[in-house]
């Protein structure tokens, strides 16, 4: 048979229909995998292929769409990754031996547009082991169908291309704004890919043959450059009587062949809720079409390619947008002078008294900003949003707004940060959020839709006016994000390098956990030295000994050393305060030696030891300040 590139620059090739939602309508329960029917049912899956070969299918896809070990895991099939692969290209092959049609490999997305906790580098081993068995028993081609996003599509299509040079066919699943997930514009991401080697981009799944259209009409130059491949659903699904139930007649897809067709569609198949009665009046449409030639354009070179990824968010880039628009961010103060951020918890109950007092007596003192936790230690607390609007409204003082990962899925996510946008509150610290099952409310579910390093993107994502969905919003915010960092563990370069992750991410600054090491404070600016963003100190004055032991022994990311346990053994009430600022001054001396940033927490909101120790930071920095005019 021709080459499979060859052969979609002359014709067009006619894909079969879904496979999932056909094994369902013949009667296999769902819920079960699919994939591995490959194995106990070979001649089930036999059929299917030979049903879509017979109704005028060219090109057929192997039953390993979910074949990944990550998700043949939830069925304790992991260890048979290679050999449900192997099989399900054999059976293809058998199907379509003598029909000249061509068999592609099948690899689904891993992450489903779902923000799961699987790394890059555990995507490429994941992807690495299913393409090497398809690539083994020897497809024509790659088809990468139902990616969400630019990133993993990236890193599948690099395992591909290191094993080979076999046709590529990246599909994404987008709606009719045309954006990925991950916030690329969808002719950009079509551009970057064709840069990285694949032979044909397009869509498959999450819309009908309608809105799949109204995104090549609008977002796609026409004719295009290189082929395009669509598998529509059969329309949007409906649950009926405890089954899906899709709308679109196998007439209906017939007559949108042809459309598809003109536009530069070279493989047309279909997805989710079509059946080989859909590809037949597919196939009858196109009987006798002619193909035009594809546009003769321009090679995308690398530094368009370098363009595209800026304007897309990859670089950094500066934000600040809390009241003033002009107004100075604290990354640009903390370039400046020794910058200033005191930690208020929100109060437990309803009463805001002494938290309003707190603040009010903190900005007299000079800090630059009051910074709120997200139900710290997931004990519900009031909002840090209503009250970080009250300390800006009535006090006019910055706020700074943790965000946690636990509390909230996408949605609220995004909801929650339009509403920071809308109350000028752009500076956020985002963090992952202690377990629920430890808190004051163990019964209620940590959500983690999320990881901080997610999260971080996705606010920065907000920047370019574009939403979690990937659809555009009327308005850009301008968060200043930044990045937790715990320097209280054995491997302090593990450490900096998941750091360096999440400023990958595009965290602007990094707030620490607390520290009470002088020489730990010596050995972060040594490690973190080539970081380029600012580093804000964490300080927390102990209030008593008993204080210091539980935050030594229960409190995970702290750790006091053997001497300020000892200093503050035995202490309560003022005694223990005062010994826990004195202590402070001599740790904000080392950090001010080595940081502009300091980041202070008020305990259990005595406020006027965060008081003291604000004018003392202010003392110090004067008299540094003076020292180094007269030198």
């Amino acid at each position: 048979m021709t080459d499979l590139r060859k052969a979609l620059e002359s014709k067009v090739l006619i894909g079969d229909g879904a496979m999932g939602t056909y094994l369902s309508q013949l009667g296999h329960p769902v819920g079960i995998s699919y994939d591995e029917l490959n194995l106990v049912s070979p001649e089930a899956i036999r059929e299917v292929h030979t049903q879509y070969i017979q109704a005028g299918a060219n090109v057929i896809e192997t039953n390993t769409f979910s074949a990944n070990a990550y998700k043949l895991s939830k069925f304790g099939l992991e260890s048979k990754t290679a050999e449900i692969n192997r099989a399900g290209v054999r059976i293809a092959r058998e199907a379509a031996a003598g029909a000249s049609a061509y068999v592609i490999g099948a690899v689904g997305s891993i992450r489903s547009g779902r923000r799961i906790n699987v790394s890059a580098r555990e995507l490429g081993l994941y992807f690495g082991q299913q393409i090497d068995a398809l690539l083994e028993e020897g497809v024509d081609g790659i088809l990468l169908e139902t990616f969400f996003d630019l990133e993993e599509m990236e890193i599948a299509v690099k395992c591909i291309r290191e094993r080979g040079n076999v046709p590529i066919i990246s599909q994404f699943a987008v709606d009719q704004v045309g954006r990925t997930l991950d916030g690329y514009a969808i002719t950009d991401a079509f551009s970057i890919l064709k840069q990285e080697g694949v032979d044909v981009v397009g869509f498959n799944c999450h819309s009908g043959p309608q809105g799949i259209m109204s995104v090549i009409q609008q977002q796609l130059p026409v004719p295009l450059e290189i082929p395009l491949s669509v598998y529509p659903n059969a329309g949007l699904a409906s649950f009926v009587d405890g089954k899906y139930v899709y709308r679109a007649t196998p007439a209906y897809f017939g007559e949108r062949a042809k459309d598809f067709a003109a536009v530069g569609v070279r493989l047309l198949g279909g997805c989710c809720g079509t059946t080989p009665e859909h590809i037949a009046e597919m196939a009858k449409a196109l009987a006798d079409f002619e193909t035009q030639p594809l546009a003769e354009t321009p090679k995308l070179s690398g530094e368009s390619v370098s363009v595209i990824r800026h304007l897309n968010g990859k670089e950094e880039r500066s934000a600040g947008r809390t009241g003033d628009p002009e107004s100075p961010t604290l990354v640009d103060l903390v370039k400046q002078r020794h910058t200033l951020i005191v930690e208020l918890d929100p109060p437990r109950d309803l009463d805001i008294t002494k938290f309003m007092e707190g603040a009010a007596a903190l900005k007299e003192a000079g800090v630059d900003a009051v910074t709120m936790a997200d139900n710290s230690l997931a004990v519900a607390r009031m909002s840090n949003m209503a009250l970080g609007h009250l300390v800006q409204d009535r006090i006019g003082l910055r706020t700074l707004a943790h965000i946690a990962c636990r509390d909230r899925n996408l949605i609220g996510t995004q909801s929650h940060m339009m509403g920071f946008d809308a109350l000028g509150i752009n500076h956020v610290l985002a963090v992952t959020g202690d377990p629920s099952r430890f808190g004051d409310l163990p019964d209620a579910s940590s959500v983690y839709d999320l990881t901080s390093f997610q999260i971080i993107k996705m606010i920065k994502q907000l920047n370019e006016g574009i939403a979690f969905s990937g659809k555009p919003l009327k308005h850009k915010a301008n968060f200043v994000v930044g990045a937790a960092f715990n320097p209280n563990v054995k491997h302090l370069d593990k450490a900096v390098q998941r750091l360096e992750k999440k400023i990958a991410s595009g965290a602007d600054y990094v707030m620490t956990q607390p520290v009470y090491d002088p020489e730990l404070i010596k050995r972060i600016k040594e490690e973190t030295a080539h970081l380029d963003i600012p580093i804000f100190i964490g300080i927390m004055p102990l209030a008593s000994g008993k204080n210091a032991e539980y935050l030594h022994n229960e409190v995970p990311g702290i750790e006091l050393p053997e001497s300020i346990r000892a200093r503050m053994s035995g202490l309560a009430g003022e005694q223990g305060r005062l010994e826990g600022v004195e202590i402070a001054k001599e740790l904000l001396d080392a950090a001010m030696e080595h940081f502009n940033g300091i980041y202070l927490m008020t305990p259990f909101l005595f406020y006027e030891m965060s008081v003291a120790l604000a004018k003392y930071v202010q003392e110090k920095s004067k008299e540094r300040a003076s020292y180094l005019f007269h030198s």
